[in-house]
């Protein structure tokens, strides 16, 4: 009976072994006449020999079988050096099918039968738990650093773009402050103590995604603190006032939003806050007509339905007097007003006498889209008081009964900065939209697109701009608000600098008084070779500070969970088209690294003015985009009238009404459903801002969330949100797609704590003081398309009343 089974077992391992060679064999041919690795083929064909003498019954099996594991260990340290998660699926099968022939019961049948027809494979795999074992102590990818420490302590002076110091227990704009520096002066947690950090309160908003939502429904807001209240707003823009020591709900706004599963987004980054004090008139009240016990302090809430909303801080009751009735339309002067299509998703810029609002427009649907207007209305009475339409011949041109803002200019859909010394706000844009086909696009269209705008904030008139993508082809806009610093030189000299993160990876760096670069950022050519119709920009700049990749992706950088899923990625990966960054989008399918995503979001970056360093969380995960021809009998043109619908998720095929190509866009996945591309997909990294160098950088958050195993393996994952930085030498980052939220030495990035959040925490936290105890706030709601849990959390932290003394 034992030998009857040894042999149905030896059957059965000869006809596996002979099916895995087939398909290696068989699909690596493929990719070696696609020029990729010849590899596969020799392997499978050894695996096919091995099984065919496992059949056979002979002995020589397991002498070839270890030949084939030696082999396939050499190969992949030759690939993949010493870093476990990229050797992992290239010997994994190897390997475990290897432990699999040594068992006495599997291999008794070959013959002769002999004890040391064990030994060649016992050795090899042996060698492999050693080289495997190594790896794990290794991280080629890990850069060990340390970034300065503060000179000078933070002594209530105006930080850089302030006209007066913001008081040091506040959080009052979506960075803080409207510098963009996402930094608080609060040092009572520190790297010492942060590990005693401790849930204080949790409050549940009850705003969840409902059956007529869509599926990038997010809650991406990060909170304000003014006085004792804390502000925020949920996915449906409802506005809460909570008690910032209790959590305790003060007063709830809610908006009547408008929605539908078609809207690409249903987002609230924030709201903003104002001072409004009463201007004095003979009849005691202001110029808005509002009584002056009413809205001296004011709440800006804009609407994914296209309004912006003035609430009374107090009290949350709309600022009658604020445009009709406490709200503006923004679909007004729009050239196009179907509901979705417009939607302002991140807080307003707020000047002493104005709030400067921008908006995201839907992407890819079509040529005919409204405007990326920027616009400027009087805080008091809601009154437009300037616009910087981009793509009009005369861009502070107003609308009238016979002009409507311009189709199709480029938008700026978030966070913008703000210089209050030098009046002057910094936009982020993006390109005008459809964003992968651009053969119809104006010279107007690309003139301010994809770069930062600089405006002075009175007038709405341009200082300067800066492109940091021409001819953009691939979504690579600005993403985030940037950060305003004084940059020092060694000879004393202070500049007023701007540090703007692009998706590309390239942080531009720019004086911010008139635009001039500071880091350079050469002109290099790139891959040429437009669609039918279109073009590409011979050379792109590419800044000297930058996280993009050092060297172009190859089939070696390809992964999967085994070595046959890692197989059909690079054999997918072949198949693309790819020169490296800025490659055109194709019929043949492009792939697009760093990807849609960007390397970075518009979470941006955490920068310490007074230490004068940055803390980042780059991610890096390739896309890829397929153009598709429209056929003659399809519409060029979408149906306009009021069935008109805008156009879904971003992912997936889009339109693009009114060019010759719809697109298809995704990330790089395995058929598994896991990225292409080897980890890291995420890090934390420190920037020294005198020096402008990368000084240490790490892979960053786990698979506990997103493998279908309940492991946390710490590959380096991607996050959709941004760090802050504190005086404490901490940093704060949720984000990413596990469901922590996690704090870091700034100094040299050592994680120092952790806590596990309710739900997907894709949001900014923040920090504050209440009664004398510094919280750490995060919003946890999850993510609609990044796949998070979904929730409707807002958790505080802080440490326990004996570590603060």
């Amino acid at each position: 009976m034992q030998g009857d089974r040894s042999n149905v077992l030896s059957k059965t391992t000869a006809l596996i072994c002979i099916v895995l060679g087939i398909v290696l064999a068989g699909a690596g041919s493929w990719l070696a006449i696609l020029g990729g690795s010849g590899f596969y083929v020799i392997c499978g064909l050894a695996l096919l020999v091995t099984g065919l003498l496992f059949w056979r019954g002979r002995r020589e099996a397991l002498w070839l079988y270890a030949a084939i594991a030696a082999g396939t260990l050499l190969w992949s340290v030759m690939e993949a050096g010493f870093d476990f998660w990229a050797l992992a699926p290239r010997g994994d099968v190897v390997l475990s099918l290897g432990l699999w022939l040594l068992l006495p019961f599997v291999s008794g049948a070959l013959r002769p039968v002999s004890v040391w027809n064990r030994v060649p494979l016992l050795v090899v795999i042996l060698a492999g738990v050693g080289v495997y074992g190594y790896a794990l102590t290794q991280d080629p990818q890990d850069m060990a650093g340390a970034l300065p420490r503060a000179q000078v302590a933070y002594n209530g002076v105006a930080l850089p773009g302030e006209t007066s110091p913001v008081p040091a227990q506040d959080w009052p704009a979506y960075g803080r402050t409207q510098a963009g520096d996402r930094y608080s002066p609060l040092n009572q947690i520190t790297t010492g103590n942060v590990s005693q950090l401790k849930v204080a309160w949790m409050f549940r908003t009850h705003d969840l995604r409902g059956p007529d939502d869509p599926v990038e429904t997010t809650d991406e807001a990060t909170p304000i603190k003014v006085g004792n209240k804390l502000y925020l707003c949920s996915p449906h823009q409802w506005v809460f006032a909570l008690d910032a020591a209790t959590g305790k709900q003060i007063w709830r706004f809610d908006p009547k939003l408008l929605v539908n599963p078609t809207f690409q987004h249903l987002t609230c980054r924030g709201v903003s806050y104002a001072a409004t004090p009463p201007l004095v008139t003979e009849s005691a009240e202001n110029t808005a007509g509002v009584p002056s016990s009413q809205c001296a302090e004011r709440i800006f809430l804009p609407t994914n339905d296209g309004r912006l909303i003035a609430l009374d801080a107090s009290t949350g009751k709309v600022c009658p007097a604020f445009g009709h009735n406490g709200e503006v339309d923004l679909t007004d002067g729009m050239p196009m007003r179907t509901l979705g299509f417009y939607e302002p998703t991140s807080p307003p810029v707020i000047t002493d006498k104005l709030v400067i609002i921008s908006a995201a427009v839907t992407d890819n649907y079509s040529t005919h889209e409204p405007s990326g207007v920027i616009r400027a209305y009087d805080l008091y009475n809601g009154t437009l008081v300037w616009a910087f339409d981009p793509g009009n011949p005369d861009p502070n041109q107003l609308p009238s009964q016979t002009h409507l803002f311009t189709p199709n200019s480029p938008n700026s859909w978030i966070v913008s900065a703000y210089d209050a010394k030098l009046n002057q706000i910094y936009i982020p844009t993006g390109v005008a939209t459809p964003d992968i086909w651009g053969g119809k696009r104006t010279d107007l269209q690309e003139r301010y697109a994809s770069g930062i705008l600089a405006l002075d904030a009175s007038t709405g008139r341009k200082v300067w701009f800066y492109q940091t993508v021409h001819h953009d082809l691939w979504d690579m806009d600005v993403p985030a608000q940037p950060s305003l610093i004084d940059f020092k030189r060694e000879d004393g000299t202070v500049v007023p600098a701007l540090y703007a993160p692009a998706k590309t990876g390239n942080i531009f760096v720019l004086d911010r008084r008139n635009g001039q670069l500071l880091v350079p950022a050469p002109e290099q050519a790139v891959p040429q070779g437009a669609a039918q119709g279109d073009h590409v920009s011979p050379t792109q700049p590419f800044s000297q500070l930058t996280f993009r990749p050092k060297t172009k992706l190859t089939d070696k950088d390809m992964w999967g969970a085994t070595m046959l899923d890692q197989l059909v990625c690079r054999i997918m990966f072949k198949k693309l088209r790819y020169e490296g960054p800025f490659t055109p989008p194709s019929v043949q399918g492009t792939l697009v690294f760093p990807g849609n995503l960007g390397m970075f979001e518009w979470g941006g970056l955490a920068v310490d003015p007074v230490r004068q360093v940055a803390f980042a969380n780059p991610i890096a995960i390739p896309f890829v985009s397929r153009l598709v021809p429209r056929s003659t009998d399809n519409q060029v043109i979408p149906p306009m009238g009021h069935d008109i619908a805008a156009a879904g998720g971003e992912n997936g095929l889009q339109p693009q009404f009114g060019t010759p190509f719809g697109v298809e866009l995704n990330a790089f996945l395995s058929p598994l459903g896991i990225p292409c591309k080897q980890p890291g997909w995420g890090y934390v990294a420190g920037v020294d801002l005198k020096t402008n160098t990368i000084l240490w950088q790490h892979r960053n958050g786990t698979t506990r969330d997103s493998s279908p195993l309940p492991f946390g393996f710490k590959v380096g994952i991607p996050s959709l949100g941004g760090p802050i930085i504190t005086a404490g030498g901490v940093a704060f980052l949720t984000s990413t797609a596990d469901y922590y939220i996690r704090a870091y030495d700034v100094t040299d990035g050592k994680m120092l704590w952790q806590d596990r959040l309710p739900a997907g925490g894709q949001s900014t936290p923040m920090t504050y003081e209440a009664n004398g105890r510094q919280y750490v706030v995060t919003v946890d709601g999850g993510h609609g398309s990044f796949g998070t849990k979904e929730g409707d959390y807002i958790v505080a932290y802080a440490l326990p009343d004996a570590a603060r003394k």
